[in-house]
């Protein structure tokens, strides 16, 4: 099934998606919830239920007039108030090419573990316009991912059973200021600021179940759920990044065991990917850089519009807005001679 969240008098609303109409949860179901935070902390019961409500939405039996136009609301990210924010780093491909643009050779550890950081789960936001500040300015970076959602609690979960501990797929943009992370990680932290401004997951929630037919194995020696998914990416209707979700290296379960190693995955936990192959203008230049010593950069400026599309979870379009704040952080910067 797919889920979203739109607001609705000045409250998240969670809602069924099924052929560009909204159903609201509670109101087709008394005991579903009106919030996906609910949804998620009693998954395991809310599932069933609503598996059996959108069965009978899709068979008729509910009628279209219950429903509202999905281009009548104003909608939020799915998950709109995550527990934590974890992003990988799953595609080796990704991986190799930016180390290989910067001239440093690949490192041995990728195919030992993977691994993640965490960002700031206070920034998500779903569709619509991405507010950046002047600094953000400085190199500003889409970069095309997935996430998905845990949705239920696990501690020292095995890889073997991680995928049942996830509640869904979504389309996820680490948006990214190229300028301030690389300065904070030359000091060997982060990345921190450079991502802090906005991370962007949508348009919807697509329950695993929905995507059984897009299943495929794992790579050689890896465990866990992967699917056959075309992902891309536009910036102002021209295509400039394209891949798919099985190039993934590393499966979401194998990072779901790392990340739950000591520590209590909670229902609302949301975990990236990490960046698909060509999924972001880092990648792009360096790599046309490499190619040619002439080759014009390109960096998101105020008014372009980002669609990215993943098969068979949807679209995900954003705006790129200037603050109306001329501040600028790294103007502060303290500059010894």
């Amino acid at each position: 099934m797919k889920l979203v969240s739109y607001l609705r008098e000045g409250h998240d609303q969670l809602a069924f998606l099924v052929e560009d109409v909204l159903y609201d949860c509670d109101l087709l179901h008394p005991d579903l919830p009106n919030s996906m935070n609910m949804f998620l902390h009693y998954w395991e019961d809310m599932f069933p239920m609503a598996q059996q409500v959108e069965a009978a939405i899709k068979n008729g039996k509910i009628s279209r007039e219950k429903g509202l136009a999905l281009d009548e609301v104003d909608l939020l990210a799915p998950v709109p108030f995550p527990t934590s924010l974890r992003d990988a780093y799953a595609f080796r491909q990704h991986v190799e090419a930016v180390r290989r643009n910067h001239e440093k050779l690949m490192i041995r550890e990728f195919d030992q573990f993977p691994i993640f950081y965490f960002s700031n789960h206070h920034c998500i936001q779903g569709p619509g316009e991405i507010r950046c500040m002047p600094d953000h300015f400085n190199k500003l970076d889409f970069e095309l991912e997935a996430a998905v959602v845990i949705c239920k609690h696990g501690r020292n979960i095995p890889a073997e059973e991680a995928d049942s501990y996830i509640g869904g797929l979504m389309i996820m943009n680490d948006m990214s200021a190229r300028i301030l992370q690389g300065e904070e990680m030359l000091l060997n932290l982060g990345p921190a600021k450079g991502k802090d401004f906005s991370t962007v997951i949508g348009p919807c929630l697509v329950t695993l179940d929905e995507l059984e037919a897009f299943e495929v194995a794992a790579k050689e020696n890896h465990v866990g759920k992967n699917w056959n998914l075309r992902m891309n990416c536009n910036v102002n209707g021209v295509k400039v990044s394209e891949g798919n979700l099985s190039d993934m290296n590393w499966t979401f379960a194998e990072i779901i065991e790392r990340s739950s190693y000591g520590v209590t995955l909670q229902p609302g936990d949301l975990i990236g990917s990490g960046t698909v192959g060509t999924g972001c203008f880092l990648e792009l230049n360096g790599t046309g850089r490499l190619n040619d010593p002439d080759h014009q950069q390109q960096w998101l400026q105020e008014g372009d519009i980002v669609e990215m599309e993943i098969e068979g979870v949807g679209k995900l379009k954003n705006t790129i807005v200037k603050d109306e704040s001329e501040f600028s952080i790294l103007g502060k910067k303290k500059n010894f001679s």
